[in-house]
């Protein structure tokens, strides 16, 4: 039975605002306060659950891992109701995720083959159609925006992965200068702007984003991070993600760009995670609880943090092409898998 419950007060976003690592040195204002506006599983007993989009009618697109271990996609629709399990037909390891979704209710995600690697899919009114990057070995489908353009990262031969955009059916590749790996999470509907995280040549994952003209913003990180992800934007370049600290403890993480952040913990959690962020303000996330398992939540945006800034140091790409050659060292390839 789906688990539920109604956050009657609100939860300010805590007020703690960090000057950025690397790119940036600002210490932003304080912001209004994020609400929770309630908190849900998948149904099932044992059930984890991982948000990781939400578009703008409230349909959440995420991952259930049950009590065997298997992951399933899923949609939480706009009315608290659930999808069923989404299952690619050609998953054979119990294993397909749900990424991104759009308000035609498009989704697109990945799974695991027979052949050992990851593979995509696009769902649409009941139909799969799997879809690979040209050459890839492995593509992961991570978000779609509503003109149907889409992001996420492909893996040749040597398992190190590119970050990719297909905009009106024209993919374009990049990665940060010297990463191991790139992932691109989210893309917005104007197209001006792409998030997501590298993986350092120390293996450390740090947020960047990538602006129309191809020119890539990093490190994104709140000083003192140990790893940072970005995962979700909206029109306003609201951007949401998560970071750990020097403590190993994992915050939620409220960006605008260039460089203002605030950070929001669920009550009690071990863990917060801000995956997805429509137009509305309306985010989807995940908080851990004292046992380690994953429960979704959506939360709701009340005013916009302060952007004013110093200027900022900004390491620029100004191709929209691969420009560094990739690390292939055998630890670069223990990143297998995007963030969820």
């Amino acid at each position: 039975m789906m688990k539920t419950k109604q956050i009657i007060t609100s939860i300010l976003a805590v007020l703690f605002v960090f000057p950025l690592m690397g790119t940036f040195a600002h210490q932003a204002a304080n912001s209004g306060p994020i609400e929770v506006i309630t908190t849900f599983d998948y149904p099932g007993a044992g059930n984890a659950t991982f948000p990781q989009k939400i578009n703008e009618r409230g349909d959440v697109v995420g991952i259930y891992d049950d009590s065997s271990g298997a992951s399933r996609g899923f949609v939480r629709f706009n009315d608290g109701s659930f999808s069923a399990p989404i299952v690619d037909p050609n998953d054979t390891a119990d294993f397909t995720e749900g990424r991104g979704i759009n308000n035609s209710r498009t989704v697109n995600g990945d799974y695991l083959g027979s052949d050992g690697n990851i593979h995509s899919f696009f769902l649409s009114g009941g139909t799969f159609t799997e879809y690979a990057v040209p050459g890839a070995v492995q593509t992961n489908l991570l978000s779609i925006n509503d003109a149907g353009d889409f992001t996420g990262a492909f893996a040749d031969g040597s398992g190190i992965f590119q970050a990719f955009v297909s905009i009106d059916g024209t993919i374009t590749s990049w990665s940060v200068p010297g990463s191991r790996s790139t992932f691109a999470l989210d893309i917005s509907n104007s197209k001006q702007l792409v998030v997501g995280y590298f993986i350092d040549s120390s293996g450390i994952q740090r947020g960047y984003y990538r602006d129309a003209d191809g020119t890539l913003h990093f490190p994104i990180d709140p000083l003192g991070s140990s790893r940072t992800n970005l995962f979700g934007l909206n029109e306003r370049n609201m951007v949401v993600g998560r970071y750990r600290d020097s403590s190993f403890v994992t915050h939620g993480l409220f960006f605008v760009p260039p460089n203002s952040f605030i950070t929001f913990d669920y009550p009690g959690s071990t863990l917060t995670s801000l995956n997805g962020i429509n137009a509305h303000g309306v985010i989807c996330g995940r908080y851990n609880d004292a046992s380690g398992i994953a429960h979704g939540f959506l939360a709701r945006v009340r005013g916009t943090p302060p952007t004013q800034a110093s200027e900022p140091e900004v390491k620029a790409n100004v191709s929209p092409a691969l420009v560094s050659p990739l690390d292939s060292s055998p630890s670069a390839r223990e990143d297998a898998m995007p963030a969820r």
